[in-house]
């Protein structure tokens, strides 16, 4: 059996990346369009969660408005990111329990690594995760 593997551009990793260090206390969320199975453009979205350290919640209009820009460049939805602050990059129960997009990666960054940021992608279908190996590819 092939393991499925994502490429994601160094360009949106590091964006990525540098949205967590940004907000190192609170889980920073968004989503992230694609062209033909390809990320292409990030969307952060505000976390609206009543506690922002331990889950995340997107905007809802900011995600609509996300939704909206993505069809308009001709986008579908390719992933849905948030951070662990204190956790480490791999799904929580409330994650499972919230995943509603089977068809989209879910990113997880852990800023729970000793100095070293860890990011690993997820698909989550009915409450299981599976994880997806992630490529750096250049811009």
């Amino acid at each position: 059996m092939t393991q499925e593997e994502i490429h994601i551009s160094r360009k949106i990793t590091n964006q990525l990346l540098h949205l967590a260090q940004q907000s190192p206390d609170q889980e920073v969320c968004g989503l992230i369009g694609g062209k033909n199975g390809l990320p292409t453009r990030c969307y952060p979205i505000n976390n609206i969660a009543e506690k922002p350290g331990q889950r995340f919640q997107l905007d809802p209009s900011q995600q609509i408005a996300a939704m909206a820009n993505m069809r308009d460049q001709g986008e579908e939805l390719f992933a849905i990111y948030h951070s662990h602050p204190t956790a480490p990059a791999e799904p929580s129960a409330i994650d499972l329990e919230l995943a509603a997009y089977p068809d989209a990666l879910y990113l997880i960054i852990s800023l729970n690594t000793k100095g070293i940021l860890e990011m690993r992608g997820f698909r989550i279908e009915q409450k299981t995760a599976r994880e997806i190996a992630l490529a750096l590819s250049e811009d």
